[in-house]
Order: structure tokens, then C-alpha cells, then sequence
């Protein structure tokens, strides 16, 4: 039987407790979402931490160049990081993901002073738990980064590829959308940042990567069974942070919804 088939059903059970997660029932307007992006844009971020050891791994970034042991998943690899790092923005400018989610979440007002805080002691070196415990975001986020870099510190690319391809399930855009389209009708605003972040997201994880990231991990398997059980097994435990992520978000919005009934 087909190894990514296999897996998949293995972990049917954890995505559908992601797909049914309350956290979706609880974003009702722009506030909410509003939440919801100031602790998801710290796994927009360390996404992309997963991509860059992907590249390291499995393509030549050293001078001098020598050819790498694979190029077909050199190839994997370099056409998603062209995608999430250096993607065309809705006004035709060249810029990653996570600028562009950031540029969404200035649009709707959210609060990127934590993730500001953040990159700027990434930038000046310091460790990443170091610089998560100075954070104000809720505990299961700063879990969920801290378990991206323990996978990343495995050094294993069979092990990245599978926290990079099977613990990112989010269900999330459409109901943003919906959002999004009543808030702009209602208020006469515009969040078209938002919109198209959330429309090529949904278009190139499903059309491209998505694909390109199964290809990858059937490619540095292959038929070794124990790094089979690798990919499942870091599988489960990225989902499972995964939803840990959102039981932190849900616990954040009802707490100030609850604020807001009391007021």
C-alpha cells in the first residue's frame, strides 16, 4: 500500500479533531480575527524557519557550489521556497508570506508588536526559547515554536519535510473570508491584504506545494521503513501541537469576548 496513503489515514483521526476544533465557532468578526493573527503569525513565521532547513538540507547554499545528492529534491524544495519566500503581493511587489501576513494584520489593525519584538532579537542572535519567554503571547504558541525548532535541531530532512508537510492542516482561510467579506460590507473597509493572502494561500498549498511537499517526502524516504516511522510519528506530534496551538488561541478570544459581555 501507498506509504503516504498510509500515513494520511493514520492521521485522519487528529485532523479531524483540527477541522472540528471550536476555536473556528468562536471567530465571529474582525476582532476575533484580529486574536487570532497576533499568536498565528509565530507559526507564519517558524514555517518558513522549517522551509529555510529544508533548503540547507537538501540544496548546495555554500560557496564553493558542489551538486547536490539529490536535484530532484533540490528542485522540490527550491520551486516552494520561490513561493513562500519571495511571492508577489497583491500590488505586484516580490515579498515572503510572512511580510505579506504582516502587512494583512497592520491593515486589520491587529497587533504585531510582540512578533516586531521578536524578529528583532532574532535578528541580534539571541536563542529563540530565550527570546519566546520575554513574549506576551499565549503559552501554547511559544510550545508550538519551540517544538518547530526541536524538529529543526533533529538535522534530519525526512523528519523537517514531515512537520513541514503533514503538522501544517489549517482549515482556517475559508472562515476568514467569510469574515473579512461581512466585516468590509458592513464597515465600508478594506482588508484586501488579508483577502489575497488567504486566496493564495489556499491556492498555492493546494495546487503546488501541497503535491510538491508528498513528492519530497516519498523521495527522502524511499524504502526505508524506519524513516517511515519517523514521518509519522513527528507527523502526529505536529498536529498535536498543532491543535495545542489552537486550544491557546480559542482560550485568548473567549477570554476577551467574555470581557466584552461583562462590559
Amino acid at each position: 500500500m501507498n506509504r503516504i496513503l498510509i500515513t494520511e489515514q493514520a492521521l485522519a483521526s487528529l485532523r479531524k479533531e483540527l477541522k472540528e476544533h471550536e476555536l473556528y465557532t468562536l471567530l465571529k468578526d474582525i476582532k476575533d480575527v484580529q486574536l487570532f493573527m497576533e499568536e498565528h503569525v509565530f507559526a507564519v513565521w517558524d514555517f518558513m524557519s522549517l522551509l529555510k532547513a529544508l533548503q540547507q538540507k537538501l540544496t548546495c547554499v555554500k560557496v564553493p557550489w558542489v551538486p547536490v545528492l539529490n536535484a530532484k529534491t533540490a528542485r522540490f524544495i527550491n520551486e516552494i521556497v520561490l513561493g513562500e519566500e519571495t511571492d508577489i503581493n497583491e500590488l505586484g511587489e516580490p515579498k515572503s508570506h510572512f511580510e505579506m501576513y504582516i502587512d494583512a494584520m497592520q491593515q486589520t489593525q491587529a497587533n504585531t508588536s510582540e512578533i516586531a519584538a521578536f524578529i528583532s532579537k532574532v535578528i541580534d542572535g539571541d536563542d529563540i526559547n530565550d527570546i519566546l519567554n520575554t513574549l506576551s503571547i499565549a503559552p501554547e504558541t511559544k510550545d508550538f515554536v519551540s517544538f518547530t525548532f526541536e524538529i529543526i535541531h533533529t538535522q534530519q530532512p525526512h523528519i523537517i519535510a514531515s512537520g513541514f508537510t503533514f503538522g501544517r492542516e489549517d482549515v482556517i482561510p475559508d472562515m476568514f473570508l467569510e469574515i473579512v467579506k461581512r466585516t468590509e460590507a458592513k464597515e465600508k473597509v478594506d482588508y484586501g491584504k488579508l483577502t489575497y493572502y488567504l486566496n493564495r494561500h489556499i491556492e498555492l498549498d493546494g495546487d503546488e506545494h501541497g503535491p510538491l511537499s508528498l513528492q519530497m517526502i516519498e523521495e527522502l524516504c524511499g524504502t526505508d521503513e524506519q524513516k517511515w516511522n519517523d514521518v509519522l510519528y513527528y507527523a502526529k506530534a505536529s498536529l498535536e501541537k498543532r491543535i495545542n496551538l489552537w486550544n491557546g488561541i480559542a482560550k485568548r478570544i473567549k477570554t476577551a469576548q467574555e470581557s466584552q459581555i461583562i462590559a
